[in-house]
């Protein structure tokens, strides 16, 4: 890593300066140039130069410098949420595409410090992520490779098992855990006084008597299963330490999955801003729109980020500069009013950076993705009329398509997991309950879920959920998957 070239040190400085006339705010900024194979391997680290040793970076680095090697694929911006925001260039690259990803950067910057999401997240996870390597190695050193690059494996197969709106709540989700320890702990005493349950959940422990015990845990349901699994699952300490490695690294990266849209959009609403009206010359246009073009391109029916964020930004922009929003603009059904509506009202630069604040994808695109914007960018899907035998686009489906969009980006698309009973059939098993919302979970990677809670539980794990419109209790007790009706 090197720094800046004196003519691209030349642009930040006048880039920055530009970015907070704008009125964009952010922690201090630090650029590296870098090269190609250091590029891909911060990439295939989450943007970090150091990360714990395992052997899924290493597949994830080959993969990137294929890509980049048969002309694939290629990196332009990487940015770290951090306090300072480190991000790289990469040598080679035309000046023009540099000063492209030094707006856009300071967009992304801008975004971190300001979205509502990202507050929680750790500023400083660039000391954290190399002590995190630190401890891992120590382990590797202590314990072997094999047999900690196994556990992690495990644990990583499950490293979405976390409640993402938990930070949100300020201490409310850590105290409830605290109080629900000191509980489990209470009752697991008095029970080993009765000779009722064992007071250590490992499973060459068990014994007749544990049968007899009919104490539930967690008293109410809990979506974190991961701290779940830390509090109560017979790890040791080492193993222990690693699953919260990998939970506090899940939570760091939350927010980037839940803003995918708004943040690259935002980016890009920024650096289109600033390239095409202060930073570009005569001689940089036309390579500028080309590569700006291959950014945002977006096939039929499919669904680029950075085109969405940007264009609804944009819109939004609109709408509020010209008063198309209220309840007179809800109201009005006239379409060459509603065409020409323009009230003058001035409001769109303050409606975007208020939006930029308080939303995520889902609200962004539940709010302010309308029928007459996807007519407008082509979000839909086309459709052979009968009549004509001519493709048109299928706009009576545009609810649908919206909820199934919206649907992909709750929880990432994944499954919503949550711990019902850490003591199920009265015999230590672990009952979890999956959040059916109209889609079954696929059965290949739900088993596979399954396993790998269940070889860090140390027990068997159920699972209850629906699959082919059936309520059942799917079961895996370390040798087979089982099945139960719930009629």
């Amino acid at each position: 890593m090197g720094k800046l070239p004196e003519a691209l040190e030349k642009a930040r400085v006048h880039i920055e300066k530009l970015a907070k006339d704008y009125g964009l705010d952010f922690y201090p900024v630090v650029f590296e140039m870098v090269t190609g194979e250091q590029m891909n391997a911060f990439a295939a680290y989450g943007g970090f130069p150091t990360r714990y040793p395992h052997w899924s970076f290493g597949m994830q680095y080959e993969q990137l410098s294929k890509g980049y090697q048969y002309g694939l694929s290629k990196i332009y911006e990487m940015v770290v949420n951090t306090d300072p925001v480190y991000a790289y260039l990469m040598e080679g690259n035309l000046n023009v595409d540099q000063k492209m990803v030094m707006a856009h950067v300071f967009g992304h910057a801008d975004f971190f410090k300001h979205n509502k999401w990202y507050e929680p997240t750790n500023k400083k996870m660039m000391d954290t992520c190399a002590n995190h390597a630190t401890r891992v190695r120590t382990y590797i050193e202590k314990h072997g490779k094999d047999r900690v690059e196994a556990f992690i494996d495990k644990c990583l197969s499950v490293d979405n098992l976390i409640d993402r709106y938990a930070p949100y709540s300020g201490n409310a989700a850590e105290n409830i855990r605290k109080e629900e320890r000191k509980r489990v702990a209470e009752a697991r005493k008095v029970a080993a006084y009765k000779g009722e349950y064992l007071e250590s959940m490992r499973p060459e422990l068990a014994s007749e008597k544990e049968a007899e015990s009919d104490f539930v845990y967690p008293e109410r349901p809990q979506r974190d299963v991961l701290a779940f699994l830390i509090d109560y699952a017979p790890l040791e300490n080492w193993q222990a330490d690693i699953l919260n490695i990998i939970r506090e690294e899940a939570y760091y990266f939350s927010p980037q999955g839940m803003t995918k849209v708004m943040n690259e959009g935002w980016a890009s609403y920024w650096h289109t801003t600033m390239m095409t009206r202060d930073i570009l010359d005569d001689s940089e246009f036309v390579c500028y729109a080309d590569h700006h073009a291959g950014a945002v391109a977006m096939h039929p029916n499919g669904f680029n980020p950075y085109k969405i964020g940007l264009e609804l930004f944009r819109d939004i922009e609109e709408r509020w500069d010209k008063g198309r929003f209220g309840r007179e603009w809800d109201a009005c059904d006239n379409y060459e009013e509603r065409k020409n509506w323009n009230k003058q009202t001035g409001l769109g630069r303050k409606k975007i950076f208020e939006v930029r604040r308080d939303y995520n994808d889902i609200t962004f695109i539940e709010e302010f993705l309308t029928e007459d914007f996807a007519v407008r960018n082509n979000m839909f899907i086309y459709k052979q009329d009968e009549n004509t035998g001519q493709w048109v686009k299928d706009i009576s489906e545009f609810p649908k398509h919206k909820k199934k969009l919206l649907f992909q980006l709750t929880n990432f698309g994944q499954p919503i997991i949550e711990v019902i009973n850490g003591n199920h059939n009265n015999n230590g098993e672990l009952l979890l309950r999956h959040i059916h919302e109209g889609v079954d979970m696929q059965p290949d990677k739900m088993k596979e879920s399954m396993e790998a809670v269940a070889y860090l539980w140390g027990r068997p794990v159920c699972i209850d959920t629906k699959m082919d419109d059936e309520d059942c209790i799917f079961r895996w007790d370390g040798k087979e998957h089982t099945k139960e009706s719930k009629k």
